[in-house]
């Protein structure tokens, strides 16, 4: 399975794939899926910590967003 660190275009591709569009863009690119907006920072490569917050306010879990990448 892919890691969870990586960068901010992989993670963008994988929450599009889960139905997610990106909103605005900026120093963080904000998506939205109709019911939640995340953030994601721009910055290579996102902390594995980091990612994993974000893949838990998304509403995805952990297993689910490894699957998208």
């Amino acid at each position: 399975m892919p890691s969870l660190a990586g960068n901010h275009k992989r993670a963008i591709k994988a929450f599009e794939k889960s139905g997610s569009w990106v909103a605005r863009q900026g120093k963080h690119i904000a998506m939205i899926n109709g019911k939640r907006i995340i953030a994601i920072p721009r910055g290579n490569p996102i902390n594995a910590y980091t990612i994993a917050g974000i893949i838990i306010d998304s509403g995805l879990s952990i297993d689910e967003f490894k699957n998208l990448l």
